[in-house]
């Protein structure tokens, strides 16, 4: 399975759609809210969304939708990144509710290489996340520093700091 890509790997006018979506839950939501220490009503009390809101009830924090979309977008985009240099724009387009379903999407709208080091380059794109009916609720631009392949090479490959199983033989003398 790919997780993210180097420099070279990026073109410029690419879609890449992420996959599975997420079905938000009431917990999802809640859970976020409280370890982030947002208790706006209008997320966490249903009784005042029904009553004082145009919508009837709790829409889910803004935050949660566009952290979910820059997790669903990792694989595809980020997953060898250096840094997040800049989260360019944020915008909430429509309300989600619990119980949709997010979908996201990725376009590759520029890269260049680094001005300072030339075995890593910058990458500008913008993730746009959908609910179940098509929907957009969330676009956000932002510029990734990720590496070229020569970077990857000098530092053992792929995944240099994944332990490799052990092999058999040694794992029953353990016992």
């Amino acid at each position: 399975m790919q997780f993210g890509r180097t420099y070279e790997e990026f073109e410029v006018g690419a879609v890449y759609k992420h996959w599975p979506g997420k079905t938000v839950t009431e917990y999802d939501d809640h859970l976020f809210c409280l370890l982030t220490m947002n208790h706006h009503p209008l997320h966490m009390d249903t009784n005042y969304a029904e009553r004082t809101t145009d919508f009837g009830k709790n829409v889910v924090v803004g935050n949660y939708v566009y952290s979910l979309l820059l997790g669903m977008s990792v694989p595809d985009v980020s997953g060898k990144a250096i840094a997040n240099l800049e989260i360019e724009s944020l915008k909430h387009v429509a309300p989600t509710f619990h119980g949709d379903t997010i979908y996201g999407e990725t376009t590759v709208l520029d890269k260049r290489p680094s001005k300072s080091k030339n075995d890593r380059g910058i990458v500008h794109v913008e993730t746009r996340g959908y609910k179940q009916d098509g929907t957009l609720v969330c676009v956000f631009r932002r510029k990734v520093m990720v590496p070229t392949e020569t970077y990857v090479k000098e530092r053992g490959g792929e995944q240099p700091g994944r332990p490799e199983p052990l092999d058999t033989p040694k794992r029953e003398q353990e016992k």
